[in-house]
């Protein structure tokens, strides 16, 4: 029998499919066995070579081809190979953020196969180059992108000297605000942050793309965001960040609720090379404060072609205390003690004992963030996070006038110094756990990209109350208290939890340099978990000062969404781009929301402007939080002092008989136009104007006291109560919010044998207020009453800068780096409850100026591995 000669065609992507798994060994023993009877012949052309820079191969460079959908990324020793059709002409593209895009165009025979080999340098534009959050399709400059995005590098983070991820932002974005809050429970664990003055709950937070879990945090207290809840991005540890994207425009249609006001995508290195170590240490002009931190980041491969990077963050802060002075007068009217008493005590301590400011704080976080190629398509990735926080605060001073011995004699007993009784002060300790983790695959397969992931993540808060008691006179069998002199000093008022899981599917298809298309679904359940307290912490009113949390009113409450969106990109001509996405939502408790978004961008002369605008809808749906929180907790009432108000859960029967509607979801609608300019490589000008209306807007209302007639459903249920006002979430206001957001940078002007740059942006608002009358409750407005008073439309319209400015220069010649940054922080208004409406505090303008010097130690290039990327 004679051997017949076959050939098997094995095209070279095959054969590098093969080698990347191990299959590829039982296919060469398969060849060699065969070969002796059938001889193989492979055959193929194209494109290779090695992609580098000053420090070696990069790893994780983009190399794309037009036209036509063939990409490659590169792998660790910088190599990249594409199978082409010969006879045709290519544009030839190598990109790796912080460099330089290389272009070439070559033109292949048939049967040829060339080699270019590509040197990147980096880019004047460093991290501007490619921005990924915005778009579900092709990822776009921040000059050309129909959207207004900022884009923060490491080194711009620290640069900052701040202690923690949100402080560090405050110096960086001018439309990012955040405070920190005295005296305020539970919001010293987590301050309240936002972007341009629309509350935490309207920002979403992303790590690597997916979406963060929230807080179990429900800020309920007199302070910025009142009644709402955010991610806490302070858990996120700055040394394992990469870089931020902001998106600075409603992306409700892209990634569904929570993103009215915009979206910050974090980030994580992917370094598998160098390590760094970050110490800080401050303290205040006061000399109060101080603070000490380190953070280590480094990184190793993780098999033959993947990556692992970590980082671990310790700080520690001291407390910062300003309490300033007590008006005799008042305080004597707010208790109803006689001047002469309060006046005695104040001569001794003029700031009536409090300690109010910014709480001590320790805090542990560690990031994780790892990924390896299954093959030359496919991609594993994953990362995880947890932070554990310590806060130690104070309640407000329970002076001997407040709590006296004539009502309270057994308080000598228990706080009193060397027989002498001078009042207390409870401390309130907060005990803080976040974690957050992604694992997935990417793939791309004929170019269909598609991403699979699972998110999970959880936020849990717990209490600690010392130095109180309970001093509510509930007798025992015996006739003896149960509480008073017999009271614990130290409670346990037990607290909240939240934590979600997301299921995520994202496909994207480049069809042609016209048009491109995604779709995807996501799945997401949410838990909201009341923890309850002990016993003394909540019977009777519980421990004076931070009541816990009654079994009544404790208790697990959870609901599920889907949703899926569709994104078109038309390339209509090489400056024309318009981009439309449609999203529907499902919520298991109130039902369906559909929104959608439209954006265009134009260029002309010569790609040096840049026309753009969008115009969508957003909803943002009521948190488990606002839906079903309900406790009893302290507060300050002008003329009374702290008394005990009760917030009314939204599916309770009391929130029925007050005649309460069930919650609605927000919905909003954005409209942004702007222009940017780069009339050279080195000068770019993005101004951007904002218009979001929102109406149905969920406030936590003000506290609702008794009426004049005290016969309603509202006197019994604060006369059954023993309250003495209560208070509930409500659909209430429509509002607007309208400004002007500039950047600019100019990089790279020699200055002797060093370069300089300059940076400056700034953010104004044109409007903040509400639109139209508040939306009260009828028994509300019988009894003459608002649920936003002038105190809450403060908080809401006009405790955030009118306007803020950030002027940066950075100087770098050879291994130094000066950087000096002004922020000007513009004037804020507070209407104060129980003070005329016609009387405000001001905070004037005041500027902050941050000068920095680095020292290179080595020339390693810090930079890390490229998220990848199939164009």
């Amino acid at each position: 029998m004679h051997n017949k000669l076959k050939y098997v065609l094995l095209p070279n992507n095959i054969i590098h499919l093969l080698k990347s798994t191990y299959m590829y060994m039982l296919f060469s023993k398969f060849v060699v066995i065969l070969s002796f009877c059938f001889p193989v012949i492979t055959f193929g052309q194209g494109l290779s070579g090695i992609v580098t820079n000053a420090d070696g191969p990069v790893i994780g460079a983009n190399v794309s081809v037009g036209p036509g959908n063939v990409g490659a990324v590169t792998d660790l020793d910088g190599r990249y190979q594409l199978d082409l059709v010969g006879g045709r002409q290519y544009t030839v593209n190598v990109s790796y953020v912080g460099y330089a895009t290389q272009t070439k165009v070559i033109t292949l025979a048939e049967g040829e196969s060339q080699v270019w080999n590509v040197t990147l340098s980096e880019s004047t534009t460093d991290f501007q180059d490619i921005i990924v959050v915005g778009t579900r399709t092709i990822p776009r400059s921040s000059t050309t992108t129909p959207l207004p995005v900022d884009v923060l590098s490491a080194r711009e983070l620290t640069a900052t000297g701040q202690n923690s991820f949100d402080k560090a932002l405050q110096y960086r974005i001018p439309s990012f605000n955040t405070v920190q809050t005295p005296v305020n429970d539970a919001t010293s664990l987590l301050d309240p942050y936002e972007i341009r003055n629309m509350g935490p709950s309207r920002t979403l937070i992303l790590i690597n793309g997916k979406r963060k879990n929230m807080s179990s945090l429900l800020y309920t207290q007199t302070s910025p965001g009142r009644g709402e809840t955010g991610a806490d991005i302070s858990a996120i540890p700055t040394d394992a960040i990469e870089r931020v994207e902001i998106l600075r425009d409603g992306a409700s249609a892209q990634y569904g609720s929570d993103a009215i006001a915009g979206v910050m995508n974090i980030i994580l290195k992917r370094d598998a090379q160098n390590s760094n170590l970050t110490l800080r240490t401050g303290i205040t002009s006061e000399g109060d404060g101080e603070m000490v931190g380190a953070a280590f980041n480094s990184g190793a491969k993780l098999g033959s072609d993947g990556f692992i990077n970590y980082t671990l963050d310790l700080s520690k802060i001291q407390l910062a205390n300003r309490p300033g002075t007590v008006d005799a007068a008042g305080d004597a009217a707010d208790f109803g003690a006689s001047l002469a008493e309060v006046q005695s005590f104040l001569n001794r301590f003029p700031d009536a004992g409090n300690i109010n400011g910014s709480p001590a704080t320790t805090a542990a976080k560690f990031a994780l963030n790892a990924g390896t190629n299954l093959s030359e398509n496919t991609e594993v990735y994953g990362n995880a996070a947890y932070v554990y926080k310590k806060v130690n605060s104070y309640a407000n001073y329970r002076t001997p006038y407040w709590r006296p011995l004539s009502s309270f004699p057994y308080l000598l007993d228990f706080f009193g110094v060397d027989g002498e009784y001078i009042g207390y002060v409870p401390t309130f300790d907060g005990d803080l756990n976040d974690y957050n983790a992604t694992v997935g695959f990417k793939t791309n397969k004929n170019g269909w990209i598609s991403d699979v992931s699972f998110t999970t993540g959880g936020n849990q808060q717990t209490y600690t109350v010392t130095n109180s008691h309970n001093r509510n006179g509930t007798l025992n069998p015996d006739g003896t208290f149960k509480y008073r002199e017999n009271s614990p000093i130290v409670f346990y008022p037990g607290g909240t939890r939240f934590n979600h899981n997301v299921g995520n599917l994202d496909v994207a298809k480049r069809f042609s340099d016209v048009v491109s298309m995604a779709f995807g679904t996501e799945f997401r359940t949410e838990t909201f978990t009341v923890i309850e307290g002990d016993e003394a912490s909540y019977e009777d009113g519980g421990a004076d000062s931070f009541a816990g949390n009654d079994p009544r009113n404790s208790g697990k409450f959870n609901r599920y969404n889907f949703g899926g969106y569709l994104d078109f990109s038309f390339d209509i001509t090489e400056d024309f781009l318009v981009n439309a996405t449609g999203r529907m939502e499902n919520y298991s408790d109130f039902g369906d929301a559909f929104v959608w978004k439209l954006s265009s961008r134009y260029k002309f002369a010569d790609n040096k402007v840049t026309l753009r605008g969008s115009v969508s809808t957003g909803f943002r749906a009521p948190t488990l939080h606002q839906i079903y929180t309900q406790k009893a907790q302290y507060s300050f009432v002008p003329g009374q002092g702290i008394q005990v108000g009760g917030l009314v859960s939204n599916v309770s029967r009391e929130a029925r008989l007050l005649g309460v509607p069930e919650l609605d979801p927000e919905k909003s609608t954005n409209i942004t136009l702007g222009v940017g300019l780069r009339p050279s490589t080195n000068f770019s000008l993005t101004v951007d104007y904002f218009n979001i209306a929102v109406e149905d807007r969920i406030i936590l209302s003000t506290e609702i006291g008794a009426t004049d007639a005290g016969n309603t459903a509202l006197d019994e249920i604060l006369k059954n109560n023993n309250l003495s006002d209560l208070s509930f979430f409500v659909n209430a206001l429509d509002t607007r919010t309208s400004g002007i957001d500039l950047v600019m940078n100019y990089r790279d002007l020699a200055v002797g044998t060093g370069n300089i740059g300059f940076n400056l942006s700034g953010n104004y608002m044109l409007q903040n207020e509400r639109d139209g009358d508040v939306n009260n409750p009828a028994l509300v407005e019988q009894a003459n009453q608002s649920v936003a008073n002038p105190t809450q439309e403060a908080l809401f319209f006009t405790s955030r800068p009118k306007f803020k400015g950030i002027l940066g220069i950075e100087y770098n010649v050879a291994k130094f780096i000066f950087s000096l940054n002004n922020t000007l922080f513009g004037p804020t208004t507070f209407r104060q409850q129980g003070l005329d409406p016609n009387l405000y505090t001001e905070f004037k303008t005041k500027l902050v100026t941050d000068l920095g010097i680095n020292y290179k130690l080595s020339e390693k290039n810090n930079r890390s591995t490229k998220l990848k990327q199939y164009l």
